[in-house]
C-alpha cells in the first residue's frame, strides 16, 4: 500500500537543494540466506536486515522501525501440503506496487492469501529509476511500516466487535508446492490469511456473511438502487479504530463488505477492513521525513496523542467514502460510537492483542505499545468530535439512478432539513433525512445522479448556508413551493444540465451548466471513488 509517492519522493530529494550525501542511500545488502530447515518446524529470522543504516543516513531520513525489521524472530515453517485439511494449491500471484501476494485454494474452493512483510515500492517508479539514489531512497523507507503490526490488529478489531482478517505470521521455506511460483516466494517470510471474498458463513470474524464483495461492486450497487446501503454506524467504528491505530492509507480498495439481507428487502453491506500495512506508522523521526511530513500531513505518525489538529489530513484517502457513507448520521451518532468504542478498548484487551507478537518482538514493542494504545484510545472522543465537524462542514448527498425525490425545507435558525425519498409508482418510502445545522455546515449538494428525480424546495433557506441543487441524468422536476414573494435572501443555486427538466422555481437562482463526470450519473460517482 502506498508509501510516499515516487513523484513527491523525487521533489522533496531535487528541490532546494536537498539533494545530499544521505539522498544518496547505500546500495542495499541482500538478506543472508535462509538456513537449512525440516519440514513442519520453526525458524529464526529477520523481516528486513536491509534496513540496518549508520547514524547520519538515520538522522536525515529517520530510525523508524530499522531495529525491529533487523530483529531475528521465531516463525513456523509453512507447509503448503499440510496448513489446512487436504493442503493448498498456489492459484495466481498479485500484490500492489509494494506488496507481494500470492493466492492459494484449498480442497474445497476457499481461498488464501500469502502475503509478504517486506514490502518494495519502487516497482511505482519507471525502470530506469528503480536501482537508483531515489528508487533505493524509496526501498529504505519502507522501515516506517511495523514489519509485524498487522498481527496484532485481529484481536483488537475482535475487542472492538469489528469484522477482520486473522493474519498469521509464517515463514515460507523453498517449498516444492509452490511450482512455479517457488523462485518468486521462496524463503521469506509472509502473513497469512483467509481471503475476504464470496462466500464466507464458516468465518465468524466476516460476519458468516454468505456473500462478501469488494468495494467496486458494493458501490456499483448503492448507486444503483436504494434497495442497497452501508450499515454507516458500523462503518463510523471501523474508521475511528483505523484513526486509533493510525492507519492512514484507508482508500477504497482496502475495504470488503460483508452482505446480509435487510429488514423490509434489499441488502446491507457491513464494512470488513484489509490490509493493515499503515497500521502504527512511524515516518516523521528523521529531519527530513519530519518536513516531508509538513507537506504530506497524511503521513502521520503513531504517537501517543492523535493531534486534533490533523485529524484531517489522518483522515485524507478516506475522504470519498467518508463522505458517501456517512453523510446522514448526526453529532450524537459519532458520540455515541466513539464512547462505545473506547469503552471496548479495555486494557485487558490490549494486554491480549500485544501477547500474539513473537516473544521477541513483544520484549522490544510491547512497553511502548501499550502506553500509546491506552493513551490514544482516551482521546476517541475528541477525535470523533472533530471527525464530525470536518465532514459536516461541506456536504454531498447523492441520489441513486432510480427515482427520488428530495425535499428541503427551513428548519429555523438557519438550519435546513433534507428528505430523501424512493419514488415508486405506488408512492414515496422515506429513505434518509437529517437537518443540517449552522454554523456547522457551510455547503450543502443535493445530486440527483440518475432517474427522473424530483427536488422540492419549500421555502427559502437562510443565506447562512450555500446550496446547489445538481439534476444529473433523467427528466427531473425542480420546483420551489410556495414561491418566494420577497427579495431572495438566500444563496440556493439550481444547476439545469439542460436535458429535458421541468423548472417551477420562480425567483429561485437558476444556472445552465455542463456537469464534470463526478457530478451527473451513478458511473461518475464510481470516478470519485476511483472505482470506474
Amino acid at each position: 500500500m502506498p508509501l510516499p509517492s515516487p513523484a513527491s519522493w523525487l521533489a522533496t530529494c531535487l528541490s532546494g537543494g536537498l539533494l545530499l550525501a544521505s539522498c544518496q542511500a547505500p546500495a542495499q545488502p541482500r538478506p543472508t540466506a535462509a538456513p537449512p530447515i525440516r519440514p513442519d518446524s520453526t525458524v529464526q529470522v529477520a523481516a528486513g536486515p536491509q534496513y540496518t543504516r549508520g547514524a547520519l543516513h538515520r538522522f536525515f531520513w529517520g530510525t523508524h522501525y530499522r531495529a525491529l525489521w533487523a530483529l531475528p524472530v521465531t516463525a513456523p515453517v509453512f507447509n503448503l501440503r499440510t496448513a489446512v485439511p487436504g493442503g493448498l494449491t498456489p492459484v495466481r500471484e498479485g500484490g500492489s506496487f509494494q506488496t507481494k501476494n500470492l493466492r492459494l485454494v484449498d480442497r474445497n474452493g476457499v481461498q488464501y492469501v500469502l502475503r509478504s512483510v517486506d514490502k518494495d515500492a519502487t516497482k511505482a517508479l519507471p525502470e530506469g529509476l528503480q536501482n537508483g539514489p531515489i528508487g533505493r531512497l524509496m526501498k529504505d523507507q519502507t522501515s516506517v511500516i511495523h514489519p509485524y503490526g498487522a498481527y496484532i490488529v485481529a484481536p483488537l478489531a475482535e475487542a472492538a466487535g469489528l469484522y477482520h482478517t486473522n493474519p498469521r505470521l509464517i515463514y515460507v521455506a523453498d517449498d516444492p508446492a509452490l511450482g512455479e511460483y517457488r523462485q518468486s516466494f521462496a524463503n521469506a517470510l509472509y502473513l497469512f490469511e483467509e481471503r475476504p471474498e464470496g462466500d464466507q458463513r464458516t468465518v465468524r470474524s466476516f460476519g458468516n456473511s454468505g456473500a462478501v464483495e469488494s468495494s467496486r461492486k458494493v458501490f456499483t450497487n448503492l448507486v444503483a438502487s436504494s434497495r442497497f446501503r452501508v450499515d454507516a454506524r458500523q462503518y463510523l467504528r471501523s474508521r475511528l479504530f483505523d484513526m486509533w491505530l493510525g492507519d492512514w492509507s484507508r482508500r477504497e480498495d482496502q475495504w470488503r463488505w460483508a452482505s446480509f439481507a435487510a429488514k423490509g428487502g434489499g441488502t446491507v453491506y457491513r464494512a470488513i477492513p484489509r490490509d493493515r500495512d499503515h497500521a502504527f506508522f512511524k515516518f516523521d523521526d528523521g529531519l527530513l521525513t519530519h518536513m516531508i511530513g509538513w507537506v504530506k500531513s497524511n503521513y502521520q505518525s503513531f504517537h501517543e496523542k492523535i493531534r486534533l489538529a490533523d485529524v484531517e489530513g489522518l483522515n485524507q484517502a478516506a475522504r470519498p467514502m467518508d463522505k458517501s457513507l456517512l453523510a446522514y448520521l448526526s453529532r450524537e451518532d459519532f458520540r455515541q460510537v466513539a464512547d462505545s468504542l473506547r469503552g471496548s478498548l479495555t486494557d485487558a484487551a490490549i494486554a491480549r492483542a500485544l501477547a500474539v507478537w513473537p516473544q521477541e518482538v513483544q520484549h522490544m514493542s510491547s512497553p511502548d505499545f501499550s502506553r500509546k494504545l491506552r493513551s490514544r484510545r482516551e482521546q476517541l472522543p475528541a477525535v470523533a468530535e472533530r471527525f464530525y465537524e470536518l465532514l459536516a462542514r461541506d456536504v454531498e448527498l447523492p441520489g441513486t439512478d432510480e427515482a427520488e425525490r428530495f425535499v428541503l425545507e427551513p428548519a429555523g435558525a438557519g438550519n435546513v432539513r433534507v428528505q430523501v425519498f424512493h419514488l415508486t409508482p405506488h408512492g414515496a418510502t422515506l429513505l434518509w433525512q437529517r437537518t443540517f445545522l449552522h454554523p456547522e455546515t457551510r455547503s450543502l449538494k443535493l445530486f440527483g445522479l440518475g432517474g427522473n428525480d424530483e427536488f422540492e424546495l419549500r421555502g427559502e433557506p437562510d443565506a447562512h448556508l450555500e446550496i446547489g441543487v445538481y439534476d444529473g441524468a433523467g427528466q427531473d422536476l425542480i420546483e420551489a413551493t410556495p414561491v418566494p414573494t420577497r427579495r431572495l435572501r438566500s444563496r440556493l443555486t439550481v444547476y439545469d444540465s439542460g436535458d429535458g427538466n421541468t423548472l417551477r422555481t420562480g425567483i429561485l437562482k437558476v444556472e445552465k451548466y455542463q456537469p464534470r463526470a463526478e457530478e451527473f450519473d451513478a458511473a461518475g460517482w464510481l470516478l470519485r471513488h476511483r472505482l470506474y
